[in-house]
């Protein structure tokens, strides 16, 4: 009998996912210009609303690598090629969507606390945070395959 991970990854991706940026939103909540004066549910509901983008990314980073590697089961076994598929899917996205928000959109912006990369503005923190979040989710992923194999 296959497990649930073996039959629908992108459920475990999004289980493991889901904490891990809702909470990584909080903590760099202050380093957004209108997070500042937000009340207590209006900064949850935003947390919230990147959360979900982010499990929209997760999920379509994923599919490019499994795309790439030919299956939806790669991150049990993650080769080099596949988990660079995902970082830099997922970094492009943050990047395209950053760039959008802040500069055409006007949808936030950054706190002058906020690092940001020279030339295109991007801040530190979202940046960094589609690289240490997915590598945990793939360390997590990698686990949870070897128990349920």
């Amino acid at each position: 009998m296959l497990s649930k991970s073996r039959v629908a990854p992108e459920l475990d991706l999004l289980i493991l996912s889901f904490p891990m940026h809702f909470t990584w939103e909080f903590l760099q909540a202050p380093l957004f210009r209108n997070m500042r004066d937000a009340t207590h549910m209006d900064g949850i509901k935003i947390c919230l609303q990147a959360t979900l983008g982010d499990m929209v990314i997760a999920l379509i980073a994923f599919w490019v690598a499994s795309f790439f590697t030919g299956t939806r089961h790669w991150a049990a076994l993650p080769n080099r090629w596949a988990t660079a598929a995902w970082l830099s899917t997922g970094l492009a996205i943050t990047v395209a969507l950053e760039f959008y928000s802040t500069e055409v959109a006007g949808r936030w912006a950054y706190d002058a606390s906020m690092p940001r990369l020279p030339v295109i503005g991007t801040g530190l923190s979202p940046l960094l945070q589609w690289i240490i979040v997915p590598m945990l989710v793939l360390w997590y992923l990698r686990r949870l395959s070897a128990r349920t194999a």
